[in-house]
């Protein structure tokens, strides 16, 4: 049976249970002015940002589509995000132990996208899960199942034909070394396709609205763990986790280095929960794809590169045209020194019907 707590109903119960929830004093811990050292398994590697504090990528041996960040204490393990399928969530499990021996005792789920939250299951069932209450509406199917959904299935549904192009050009190819390549491309994806029926999303069962702090016991004292839902943005339940003495935060999808998908989106609100983050003391963005950076004026561009594509696919829907026009003509090339794949006229269809749908819901 599933649990669902509020913020203060979780505090009130763990903190006389839990050794990674406890009031402790406080501790200093300077992040590293740049990533620091680097360890690996057979399927992830781990960058440490700060003591204790790690973001993890796939090697590319198995297919995990996100990243994760892994959060070690004295007596145990935070993680945030479960990858793609249980079979990447089970890798991750097994890599872990390259960072620590001490068993996780929660997860954090970003927000519900399969790509971050499918893994979910293969956690061990004393973990708890925790995310945004409407990313347990998704994952318990309140809404109907996020399987039928138009975000997974237009993500998966192309996986058997990738598989089979990826076989056929490796059996072409002549190069040696370029076939044994496409043919560890096509054993992964092969991996993955045969991985997806064996999902069954699971969804927290604590849940928050706005904010939950946790304190996990550390050498120096205790490490202040901020769960934020800062607005709405690439889904309805955003969690950013913030660790303001470490000054790190992993944003998940609702920041990352390049344009993010925006098929569920709240696309007119997602600048203002950016400007939000930005009032954050942080140094480093871990994103939920892609490398960790810390210019701020990444945030800037996305936020602008937002309202224009709001405003313009909005006065292109006044003048009559359909989502399917405008995302064949909507010029955003004027954003192009930021994000160099807008090379001509056209937008993610996905997005644009998006926006449709909440001009519509207007």
């Amino acid at each position: 049976m599933t649990r669902r707590r509020t913020a203060s109903s979780l505090i009130k119960l763990t903190i006389a249970v839990s050794t990674l929830l406890i009031i402790a004093a406080g501790y200093a811990v300077k992040a590293h002015s740049q990533p620091g050292r680097v360890v690996e398994s057979d399927t992830h590697r781990f960058t440490e940002l700060a003591e204790g504090v790690w973001h993890g990528v796939g090697t590319g041996t198995v297919h995990v589509m996100s990243n994760i960040m892994v959060l070690v204490g004295e007596f145990d393990t935070l993680v945030v995000d479960s990858h793609v399928t249980p079979a990447a969530a089970r890798s991750l499990l097994d890599s872990l132990s390259v960072l620590t021996d001490k068993p996780v005792r929660y997860l954090v789920n970003s927000h519900y996208h399969f790509d971050h939250a499918h893994g979910n299951q293969a956690f061990p069932r004393e973990v708890e899960i925790i995310g945004h209450s409407f990313t347990r509406q998704k994952l318990s199917g309140e809404a109907g199942s996020v399987l039928e959904e138009m975000t997974f299935r237009s993500f998966s549904d192309g996986v058997p034909t990738t598989v089979a192009n990826l076989e056929r050009q490796a059996a072409a190819e002549q190069d040696p070394d370029r076939r044994t390549q496409l043919e560890a491309r096509a054993r992964v994806q092969r991996d993955y396709m045969n991985a997806i029926p064996e999902v069954m999303p699971t969804p927290p069962n604590i849940t928050l609205e706005e904010k939950m702090t946790l304190f996990q016991v550390v050498s120096r004292g205790s490490r202040e763990i901020q769960l934020l839902h800062l607005g709405r943005a690439h889904t309805g339940g955003d969690v950013v986790v913030y660790l303001p003495q470490e000054r790190v935060v992993f944003t998940g999808d609702m920041m990352l280095p390049f344009l993010s998908y925006m098929g569920d989106a709240h696309v007119d609100e997602w600048p203002g929960t950016l400007e939000a983050l930005k009032t954050l003391d942080f140094e480093w963005v871990l994103p939920g794809h892609g490398q960790p950076f810390n210019d701020r004026t990444v945030i800037d561009n996305f936020q602008a590169y937002l309202a224009d594509l709001w405003s313009r696919v909005a006065s292109l829907r006044e003048r009559g045209l359909t989502a399917e026009m405008v995302a064949e003509q909507i010029d955003m090339t004027d954003h192009s020194d930021n994000y160099p794949q807008l090379r001509g006229p056209g937008a993610d269809p996905r997005a644009v019907r998006r926006i449709y749908q909440l001009l519509s819901a207007r």
